[in-house]
């Protein structure tokens, strides 16, 4: 989600830029002409008064001085004017000792400067006839200070769009959060549905959502279907053919194969192998349960039913041990775990005398599973053979071997690791390290 916002926010950072660029500069453009415009009017009207200030004078055209403005006769003061026309020329005396820059074109000018006085000037050139003659009329204004107050007030308008961007950011970062809050509140249910937590999506979504959260439930629904009928399926089969291999096994040991002693134990091998390998089977195909999230194995409610459950198979005799932190919760299938467990737990319970002690811990990123009985053990030379690659576990000892097969399936499943040490106890430790699960965080907000 933070991804989508950074590209969202830089992207609307992106787009507000080039507009109110855009803009900007376009408003500014267009208050100018505007402003250039009014003063054109202002100077124009200047030219006017001029013209009419030219009047016929007993040696040809004369300017009548009284009707100037007094602008005209400080200084420097910002007001100019030049009269042009045949017999000469005129010029105000606030140009002193100066020139009023002459354009080639009639109409409105802004890029002539005064020499020596830095003024900027704003210039209207217009020709007239009068009295028979051309005239020419030029008219000045010092347009400086306009310039600066229109450079003060881009830097205003520059502060308060920057403001003005800044706040917008914010409001669309409010907004987008607003807007992405379902999503995290999906993806927060989807990390409950891997953790177990919950087994569908809440459907009380936005609009856009509910498609994609429809597809999702029916997925699941679909998933844990199929996942219920190929384990029944599973089920019902191997029954199905325990019946057929029992009554095998029961021929091998007839009257009609003693003359063939050398049939009757391979025949009888071989159903052997085939029983052991069709619950192995049976049993790993269970590990499909890891396909979908499902309730994860909670050690303090599910260990008490576990050990009752064993001594009811083994006896009361057994003291049956568990040192496992309070609340730990091991972050895989619960059925799967108790798989797990099961079969070591009951390898244990076969080979005890009378102690089986469980030790499951958490540190270093792996949690450790310890099985400790006081039996007598597996010699060290079996203990490398049966776990070597390849082997087949259930060729072994009797009571370890088609257990050990299973656990074996499982760990490699996970990636782990499984050894068989001495146990402090006296007979076998079966350790299991298993790395740490990490399902993906949700990224709330």
């Amino acid at each position: 989600m933070r991804s989508i916002q950074r590209r969202l926010s830089l992207g609307l950072i992106g787009v507000l830029l080039i507009v109110g660029l855009v803009l900007a500069q376009v408003s500014l453009w267009l208050f100018e002409v505007g402003l250039q415009r009014y003063l054109e009017s202002g100077l124009r009207n200047d030219a006017e008064l001029l013209l009419v200030a030219i009047v016929r004078g007993p040696d040809g055209l004369q300017l009548d001085e009284q009707r100037l403005s007094p602008g005209y006769q400080r200084p420097y003061s910002g007001h100019y004017f030049r009269i042009d026309f045949n017999g000469g020329h005129w010029r105000s005396r606030s140009l002193w000792d100066l020139e009023l820059p002459q354009p080639d074109q009639p109409g409105l000018h802004a890029n002539f400067e005064l020499e020596k006085s830095n003024q900027s000037l704003l210039l209207l050139h217009s020709e007239y006839r009068k009295f028979g003659q051309k005239i020419s009329i030029t008219v000045a204004q010092d347009y400086t200070p306009v310039q600066a107050s229109f450079a003060r007030v881009q830097r205003i308008g520059l502060g308060l769009g920057l403001a003005a961007l800044v706040l917008i950011l914010l409001l669309q970062r409010v907004t987008v959060r607003r807007a992405l809050r379902p999503l995290d509140t999906a993806r927060t249910q989807i990390f409950q549905l891997q953790q177990g937590q919950r087994s569908q999506l809440d459907q009380a979504v936005p609009l856009e959502l509910e498609p994609l959260v429809a597809q999702i439930n029916h997925l699941l629904a679909h998933t844990e279907d199929s996942l219920k009928r190929s384990r029944n399926a599973l089920g019902n089969l191997g029954h199905a053919l325990k019946t057929p291999l029992a009554v095998l096994m029961s021929l091998t040991e007839g009257e009609k194969l003693e003359a063939f002693p050398d049939v009757r134990a391979t025949l009888r091998e071989q159903l052997q192998q085939i029983q052991q390998r069709l619950e192995r089977e049976l049993n790993r195909a269970r590990l499909s349960g890891d396909a979908l999230p499902g309730v994860r194995f909670d050690c303090d409610a599910e260990l008490p039913g576990l050990f009752s459950t064993l001594r009811m198979i083994h006896g009361q005799h057994l003291a049956l041990d568990s040192l496992v932190a309070p609340g730990l919760v091991l972050p895989w299938d619960r059925e799967d775990i108790l798989e797990l467990l099961g079969n070591l737990l009951d390898n244990a319970c076969k080979w005890a005398d009378a102690v089986v002690r469980l030790t499951i811990s958490h540190a270093q990123g792996q949690y450790v599973v310890l099985i400790d009985d006081d039996g007598p053990g597996i010699p060290a030379a079996q203990r490398v053979e049966m776990l070597g690659r390849g082997n087949r576990l259930d060729e072994h000892v009797n009571g370890h071997g088609l257990g050990l097969g299973i656990v074996k399936d499982i760990v490699e499943a996970w990636g782990g690791e499984l050894q068989l040490l001495d146990s402090p106890l006296g007979g076998l430790q079966v350790r299991i390290a298993l790395p740490e699960r990490h399902a993906a965080q949700p990224d709330v907000h």
